[in-house]
């Protein structure tokens, strides 16, 4: 059925100090001081319109590798008010470190390692925070984007990552956290046009612009544009190319009623390289010297998303808020990896489309009522998301390939999309209140609860696959869960707090919705008895205590926290993860660790960002008794990284980051460790330096991996499949301010 596509050539691209940890709240007693912060903030934007037009609204005043607070208006305080371990990376920091995609930066953050699919990627860049996978708890702008794509950082204005489960923002998963990508918006206050081009080694050429109209003193436009090509740092023929923009637009006929709407579009076109494997009987990483089947593997994702929003300001300390969202994501691979099992090349390939609309109402009341300050939010948030999924058709369907052979001969021909063999679709209803109350000077209490009820759906074409025949089934139920939410900040010092916090966090069988029926993926699991739905959902807690200081006049923040998750009534996959049966609620394990961070200006010329995760992890319940006792899967037990800058003379700045993470067993994320494969553990070095030609034109550039250390950072469960560090790269990217 439906297009063929010729095969060619595929391109390209390569690509902070992290965050880490911690807690929260100043007192009311800072207040005069953030008010102080505001009117030096609008002295700026008085002295120089260009630059307050450009800056990012969320970040700390004259420190840019600061974030001051979160995009979400749910989150009603300041980072260092919220008693919730949180990392913030923003714009300036992301610039810095070079890197360009999002799973590059989640994965040097503490606490944030990466997962594989069959294939490889085949569910997009796969997230997994505090060991618990987060692939599908990812937001933008506040709403929850679903789909398997490769996710850029051309259009953003800062990443937001929140630790520990919160269902009450956040709705169903959540286990570990979620991750907020925050992008630009048009603004009304000035013009502005900045263009960057950069080339480096690897055939490395990457091209961006950024122009802002204000149209008239209602309505402005601001476009964003990428276009990325470049080899895989000393793997080409594999190669990546991007592709994007962003079109945004505001239009504030008042000054208490404000309409934005953007529309993304996004391709990745690449030429993969799986090239490495584990042999699970005797633990070695083995190298190939291949691109997969030259002229046949390939990965392809986009995105192409519509939103409209608007702010309304009712009464004074009274604001109402909708966002709708309109999207479609696609992914598509052909790739080829080499199991040792059976000593021959496999080749998967799949086709995966999402289409989904989601709606956000908020009401926030921020008043004195009965004697305190109260900050109420309530609101009601609707989604439906539907997947289609099949397999793609090689014409020639069969290829002979040496692993070993470099010189393997030259395929070219074209790929079919065929019918569809998995559908689904996941409704859902949810409604939340929260309210953050000033009790003194010293003491600051915050609660929330939100109910989430969905209907699921889920269709899959009779197969006959490794886990033996499969009939078609149609298979459907519906459920609902609740979850709190509550902290208390008690800040008897001037800079600085203590924090304790209480979280859950539910999901459903089958809450992975890009997994389909796939049980040992995340997809929805089945008893013996052909039963669907799980007793009850997978339910987590969260138990935080932590303490957060703002310093040197607010522009450096240092955190610290300790913490223990853990997880109830979990699905296993079950000994077979390629049909739908499973183990259902019969799971249990739990994470403790300690973060420090360190975000912000450490002198006036020192910039810098730290994190530092140590965590523990154990099954304590298992449908197989042997696992009991056991690690988490993709989990490492520490990880720190590091970017620090320094401003040498007012045009010249440079500096450096670190990345480490110990090793990691293999598995699926929420499993017991396969202690039989593992991958070791790296330290990887960058460094960047920037220099202002003129008031305009600035030139930065960038080295990657300094030392070109060989390192690994997943492992698919079985071991066929380790993604591979990229090697030492270098690159240099002029830009320019109009």
């Amino acid at each position: 059925m439906a297009r063929s596509k010729p095969l060619g050539n595929k391109t390209t691209q390569t690509p902070t100090w992290a965050m880490s940890t911690l807690a929260l709240a100043l007192s009311s007693a800072m207040l005069p001081v953030a008010m102080a912060e505001e009117v030096n903030l609008d002295t700026v934007v008085i002295e120089d319109n260009k630059v307050a037009a450009e800056a990012n609204p969320y970040a700390e005043p004259d420190a840019p590798y600061k974030a001051k607070k979160l995009s979400d208006s749910k989150r009603t305080r300041d980072i260092a008010d919220t008693p919730q371990t949180m990392t913030v990376l923003t714009k300036e920091a992301i610039a810095d470190s070079g890197k360009t995609e999002l799973k590059d930066i989640l994965s040097a953050q503490p606490g944030i390692t990466l997962g594989t699919g069959e294939g490889g990627n085949s569910f997009g860049d796969r997230y997994i925070i505090r060991g618990y996978e987060a692939r599908s708890d990812v937001f933008t702008d506040g709403l929850r984007e679903p789909g398997l794509i490769s996710r850029e950082t051309f259009a953003l204005e800062q990443v937001e990552i929140t630790k520990g489960p919160s269902s009450t923002f956040a709705g169903r998963g959540s286990t570990g956290g979620a991750v907020n990508s925050v992008t630009k918006k048009a603004s009304l206050d000035d013009d502005f046009l900045t263009l960057s081009g950069g080339l480096g080694t690897d055939d490395y050429q990457r091209y961006t612009v950024d122009a802002n109209k204000v149209v008239s003193d209602e309505f402005a436009i601001r476009l964003n544009a990428l276009y990325s090509d470049a080899e895989i740092p000393d793997r080409g023929p594999a190669e990546e190319q991007r592709q994007g923009i962003l079109l945004s637009t505001v239009y504030e006929p008042t000054d208490v009623f404000r309409v934005t709407a953007d529309y993304y579009h996004f391709r990745a076109d690449d030429r993969t390289d799986p090239g490495v494997a584990v042999d699970g009987d005797t633990g070695q990483i083995y190298k190939y010297d291949y691109v997969g089947q030259d002229g046949l593997d390939f990965h392809e994702s986009g995105a192409d998303i519509f939103t409209l929003g608007f702010n309304v300001e009712l009464a004074d300390g009274v604001k109402l808020e909708n966002k709708t969202r309109i999207g479609e994501t696609e992914n598509e691979f052909v790739i080829s990896t080499y199991s040792s099992r059976s000593d021959a090349t496999r080749t998967f390939s799949d086709w995966q489309e999402n289409d989904y609309i989601g709606n956000q109402t908020n009401l926030i009341i921020d008043q004195n009522l009965w004697g305190k300050r109260h900050t109420i939010v309530t609101g009601i948030e609707l989604a439906k998301e539907k997947m289609d999924a099949g397999d793609l058709e090689a014409n020639p369907s069969s290829v002979s390939v040496d692993p070993y052979n470099a010189d393997n001969d030259v395929w070219s021909g074209t790929v079919s999309k065929l019918d569809a063999k998995t559908k689904l679709e996941l409704k859902t209803v949810s409604a939340y209140v929260m309210d953050t109350v000033t009790l003194s000077d010293d003491w600051e209490v915050f609660a929330g609860v939100r109910y989430d009820h969905f209907d699921y759906e889920l269709w899959t074409a009779a197969s006959n696959g490794r886990g033996g025949p499969q009939p078609e089934m149609d298979r459907s139920y519906s459920d609902g869960f609740w979850n709190g939410h509550a902290g208390v900040v008690f800040s008897p010092w001037q800079n600085g707090n203590v924090y304790a916090s209480w979280s859950t966090s539910s999901n459903i069988n089958g809450g992975e919705a890009d997994a389909g029926g796939s049980c040992g993926y995340g997809g929805l699991c089945s008893d013996d008895d052909g039963n669907y739905k799980s007793g009850d959902p997978e339910q987590s807690t969260n138990w935080e205590l932590g303490t957060k200081w703002n310093l040197f006049e607010n522009q450096l923040l240092l955190t610290a926290a300790v913490f223990q998750t853990t997880k109830d009534d979990v699905i296993e996959g079950g000994n077979n993860s390629y049909s739908g049966g499973g183990s259902l609620n019969t799971g249990k394990n739990r994470v403790q660790g300690i973060e420090l961070g360190l975000s912000g200006n450490v002198t006036e010329k020192l910039s810098g960002q730290v994190g530092f995760a140590m965590m523990h992890s154990e099954t304590l319940e298992a449908f197989d008794p042997a696992d009991e006792g056991k690690a988490k899967a993709n989990f490492a037990k520490r990880s720190f990284n590091g970017q620090l800058k320094y401003q040498s003379t007012p045009k010249f700045a440079f500096g450096g980051g670190v990345t480490y993470s110990s090793g990691m067993f293999g598995g699926q994320p929420d499993a017991a460790a396969n202690t039989d494969i593992s991958i070791p553990g790296y330290i990887v070095y960058d460094a960047f330096a920037s220099y202002d030609i003129n008031k305009n034109m600035t030139v930065r550039a960038n080295i990657l991996n300094l030392f070109d250390k060989d390192y690994y950072t997943a492992l698919y469960r079985g071991g066929s499949i380790v993604y591979k560090g990229d090697a030492r790269s270098a690159n240099v990217n002029l830009t320019y301010k109009f």
